[in-house]
């Protein structure tokens, strides 16, 4: 986890105005820093082996590879970017496939400066951007298919601390909220989703959650 960082970001988005305007919107926010940009997912996937940020934004309609493609290939090499999606589509479709492929999280390109901000830190910091009722219907419907052979014994088993702070955090509440329910400190709280996404091979509380349900670390009705 980090402390008084900057934030490296890379924007990916096929238009040039939407880029330049998504520029300006964090260019004046404190502790981030726009690194690179890409219009298209093949020119993401060469500024993530580049760059290496810590987050990427990500629209999903590009030329060439796609958004949820790209995503798909930065998580698969580099597990520790964080890809932030933002983009005009709402559908179900779009949502399930992008946190599938391992996206953090999900936002609209009718957001504020100020909420793309929050939004940008909380996935660097390996939060999910998801409103609570959201997150239980997309997790229920991806963890509702056949788990990949792939993901079988891959992790360490949680500790029983560990899958008590994913169960919580998975529920939509935020380190503090999560320190103040457990008496714990909020580098405690870090310490553990840091070890959590180490032993899931992840980058965010997102993908924490899908995996922990899928390989049945968690189950579905204990986060509902």
């Amino acid at each position: 986890m980090r402390e008084n960082e900057t934030i490296s970001v890379v924007i990916a988005d096929d238009h040039t105005l939407v880029r330049e305007g998504t520029k300006q919107m964090l260019e004046g926010q404190s502790g981030i820093e726009i690194v690179g940009e890409a219009s298209d997912g093949e020119q993401a996937i060469r500024l993530a082996a580049t760059l290496k940020p810590d987050v990427i934004l990500m629209d999903i309609a590009m030329p060439g590879v796609n958004g949820i493609e790209a995503t798909r290939r930065i998580k698969q090499e580099w597990p520790r970017i964080s890809v932030l999606v933002l983009t005009a589509y709402d559908d179900d479709q779009y949502i399930d496939a992008l946190l599938d492929a391992g996206a953090a999280g999900y936002l609209l390109k009718n957001v504020s400066a100020e909420e793309l901000a929050r939004s940008v830190r909380a996935v660097a910091e390996g939060e999910s951007v998801l409103h609570p009722d959201v997150a239980s219907k997309v997790f229920k419907r991806l963890t509702s298919r056949e788990r990949p052979e792939s993901e079988e014994g891959l992790t360490d088993a949680l500790t029983e601390r560990e899958s008590t702070v994913l169960r919580i955090a998975a529920k939509g509440l935020s380190n503090k909220m999560i320190a103040k329910e457990l008496s714990l400190s909020d580098r405690t709280v870090q310490v553990h989703l840091s070890n959590i996404f180490g032993k899931l091979g992840v980058a965010s509380r997102t993908e924490a959650v899908i995996t922990a349900l899928r390989r049945g670390l968690l189950r579905l009705e204990e986060i509902s």
